[in-house]
C-alpha cells in the first residue's frame, strides 16, 4: 500500500494567513495513489446501495467508490445547481450559511448510503448531507473522508454515524 500521506501537500497561509491548507492535488495527479485511496476508502465500509458525494472534491472519490461498488452516484450540490425537484438543507458555516440539495428522487426509502467527501473539519457539510439523506428516508451507513482535521469537532458532531477517515492531522484549537 502506498503511503497516501506523502501525496498531501501543506500550503501555508491559504486561504488566509495562519491556515495550513491540506492540498490533495498531488494525490489526484498520481493514478496509482488515487486508485489505492479509493480502494482504502471502500475497505472501510460495507457496500452501500448508493454513494452520495459532496460537492466538489467529494465527487472525485464518490465516483471512484460508486464504480468500485457498482452502485449509483448521487451528487449533493450547492443550492440551484440541480435541475428538477430537490430537497434542501441549510447549514451554518463559520461566517454565514450555505445550502445543499439532492434530487427528490435520488434515493429510495430504506436504501443504505455511504456519504463521501475529501475532508472532515467541523462536520457541518457532512451533517447537512446526512440530514438530506434522511429527508429522503434513506439510511446513512457510513461517512467516508480522505482527511480528518482533528481538533475541529467534526467527528463529535457526527457521533451518531459511522465515520471513517484515511488520514488524520491535528489542528491546534484557537485560544480565546
Amino acid at each position: 500500500m502506498t503511503d497516501l500521506d506523502r501525496f498531501v501537500r501543506d500550503v501555508p497561509d491559504f486561504p488566509r494567513k495562519g491556515i495550513v491548507f491540506k492540498d490533495i492535488t498531488p494525490l489526484l495527479a498520481d493514478p496509482r495513489a488515487l486508485r489505492e485511496c479509493i480502494a482504502a476508502l471502500a475497505a472501510r465500509a460495507e457496500r452501500p446501495d448508493a454513494v452520495v458525494a459532496i460537492e466538489s472534491r467529494g465527487f472525485v472519490f464518490g465516483a471512484g467508490l460508486a464504480l468500485h461498488w457498482g452502485v449509483p452516484l448521487v451528487p449533493a450540490r450547492k443550492f440551484g445547481k440541480l435541475p428538477g425537484p430537490t430537497v434542501r438543507e441549510v447549514y451554518s458555516l463559520e461566517y454565514g450559511e450555505d445550502t445543499l440539495e439532492l434530487h427528490r428522487d435520488a434515493l429510495a426509502p430504506g436504501q443504505k448510503v455511504a456519504i463521501v467527501d475529501d475532508l472532515l473539519a467541523t462536520g457541518g457539510t457532512a451533517a447537512a448531507t446526512a440530514r438530506l439523506v434522511e429527508q429522503l428516508e434513506a439510511r446513512v451507513a457510513s461517512l467516508l473522508f480522505v482527511i480528518e482535521l482533528r481538533g475541529l469537532g467534526g467527528r463529535a458532531r457526527l457521533a451518531s454515524y459511522r465515520v471513517e477517515a484515511l488520514l488524520g492531522y491535528d489542528v491546534p484549537v484557537a485560544q480565546p
